[in-house]
């Protein structure tokens, strides 16, 4: 597996990956803006990553199986540097790559990447409640709950709970 920062010369597959994975990722979280789903909208997106990257602001990875093909998307975003040396944890893997482990792999990468080069101290998560998944990622990862907020996320007009998760450089 490969963590990769997202660049132009990818902006065709990465457009092709989430258009393939639209409907699976929109039924578990927020969609993207419309545009977002252009040729134009995907470099922008790239750019965007970039420049946050660049600002230490964020840092967006392409999770690539040991083929090389494009099976996920991991991120820390909301870097929060003075008094907390933090940032939140986000993921996607494609529906046809769900359940190989390519999560939890890009998960134990990019906590190495978090508590190492970038020298955060602790990195949360959120899950749905029955996001079963994602949840035992999270704590295979060495996450630990310590929090639930009730009706804290609307999808579809669905009001969901989510737990929250921490994990701390050792």
């Amino acid at each position: 597996m490969q963590l990769l920062p997202p660049t132009l010369d990818v902006a065709d597959e990465l457009l092709r990956f989430e258009t393939d994975n639209r409907a699976f990722f929109e039924a578990r979280i927020n969609s993207r803006p419309e545009g977002y789903y252009s040729p134009d909208g995907v470099r922008a997106a790239i750019a965007l990553a970039q420049r946050e990257a660049a600002e230490d602001k964020a840092y967006q990875f392409l999770i690539r199986d040991a083929a090389g093909a494009l099976v996920g998307r991991i991120n820390l975003t909301g870097v929060r540097r003075k008094h907390f040396h933090c940032a939140d944890l986000g993921y996607r893997i494609a529906e046809a790559a769900g359940g190989r482990g390519h999560a939890s792999e890009a998960v134990r990468r990019v906590l190495a990447i978090a508590f190492g080069e970038l020298g955060l101290l602790r990195v949360t998560a959120n899950a749905r409640v029955n996001n079963e998944g994602s949840i035992k990622v999270l704590q295979r990862s060495g996450f630990r709950q310590y929090g639930r907020s009730e009706r804290s996320f609307e999808l579809g007009g669905v009001w969901h709970d989510c737990l929250h998760f921490e994990r701390h450089a050792t």
